[in-house]
């Protein structure tokens, strides 16, 4: 039996015929860019997080981009990140000029660790990027008193985390402005690339909007330098079409992923916890393995698919080595980059598929 790590093809096959009507209208009335589907989209994700404004976008990284952007980030600023992250989140930073200072995570979360983000404020520090890895709150409570303390802004960056809830509250409603991505792959994906930040400030919603659309408040009044941002036509009608079927997607993999807490009894397997209050999404069921290239090898002979998330963190990347940081520098982020592998997890995973994961796992 083969078990393939992510099949998008399965739900495309469910929900085909509804999205080729809802793309056949975009056609219809060439609303190729921005348009009617998006600001339907804007309106129905605002609705579904409880949150006052969504500005839709051409992808999850340009939300950072201009998330950062619209708080007037700059040179001479700080931004406390994770490593443990795709590197889109630090993409953003360097995007308006500021410095990065990586975050260490914690041991047992792997999310942002709120100590070593207090260890690293500093007097030029303006910011912080909270990452929900996996699909999994990071412990906002404690990352938003600093913010608090320290009078510094909260973004998140809720890109892997469609419908996660925090305290029986959507995350990416907590910061001032947050990020989502809708890349294909996600829980709530496009056909092609797409974004979006969510806010309850005006303000910022609408310096956004200018900023995304060639900087024009009104067409041919180009107010500053602004980005071609816009979300497309189709990706609204195609996530319009999604949505509603999120909630139920999100249970499946939460229910998957239940047989696999539960089920998966190998010793040599550590699973992600929880934070308290957290109720996750499953975007990647990431799982710690000991002699990771063996258990690699065992799956490869099996036939179950996986991949890593990730295996050499955003400080260590060639395209940051001006900023010094080494091997050790990160030190729990680094072990994970060497331990971690993701598991096949999607909705449309079978019974006998799942059944066949475990085995193999326990096996090994």
């Amino acid at each position: 039996m083969k078990v393939p790590f992510f099949d998008l093809k399965r739900q495309a096959k469910i929900i085909k015929n509804e999205l080729l009507k809802e793309i056949e209208k975009v056609i219809d009335e060439c609303a190729f860019s921005l348009g009617f589907a998006v600001e339907e989209f804007e309106k129905n994700f605002s609705n579904y997080l409880n949150i006052k404004h969504v500005v839709a976008l051409n992808n999850g990284t340009s939300a950072l981009h201009l998330a950062l952007k619209s708080l007037n980030i700059s040179e001479n600023d700080e931004v406390i990140i994770p490593s443990w992250t795709f590197i889109a989140t630090a993409w953003a930073v360097s995007y308006v000029g500021a410095k990065i200072v990586f975050a260490d995570v914690d041991e047992e979360t792997w999310q942002i660790d709120p100590e070593d983000v207090k260890r690293k404020i500093t007097k030029k520090t303006k910011a912080i990027i909270g990452v929900h890895i996996y699909g999994q709150p990071f412990n906002i409570n404690q990352i938003l008193k600093l913010a608090n303390e320290y009078n510094l802004y909260l973004i998140e960056d809720a890109a892997q985390a469609h419908g996660a809830e925090y305290y029986n509250k959507k995350v990416g409603t907590f910061g001032i402005v947050n990020a989502f991505s809708f890349y294909p792959s996600k829980n709530l994906g496009s056909y092609g690339e797409a974004g979006a930040i969510a806010t309850n400030n005006e303000e910022i919603a609408e310096r956004i909007k200018i900023l995304r659309n060639q900087g024009q408040k009104s067409k041919y009044e180009h107010v500053e330098i602004g980005y071609n941002m816009r979300m497309e036509g189709f990706q609204g009608a195609v996530l319009n079409v999604k949505l509603k079927y999120l909630d139920k997607w999100n249970e499946r993999r939460r229910e998957i992923a239940r047989r696999y807490l539960s089920e998966i009894n190998n010793p040599k397997i550590k699973f992600q916890k929880v934070v308290e209050g957290g109720k996750g999404v499953y975007h990647l069921f990431v799982i710690k393995v000991k002699d990771r290239e063996k258990f690699v090898n065992h799956l490869e002979k099996f036939g179950v698919g996986y991949s890593f998330h990730y295996p050499k963190p955003v400080h260590l990347q060639k395209a940051y080595e001006f900023l010094n940081y080494k091997e050790g520098s990160l030190p729990i982020t680094e072990e994970l980059s060497r331990t971690t592998i993701s598991i096949p997890l999607f909705p449309e995973m079978t019974e006998e598929e799942i059944d066949y994961v475990i085995k193999v796992i326990n096996d090994y």
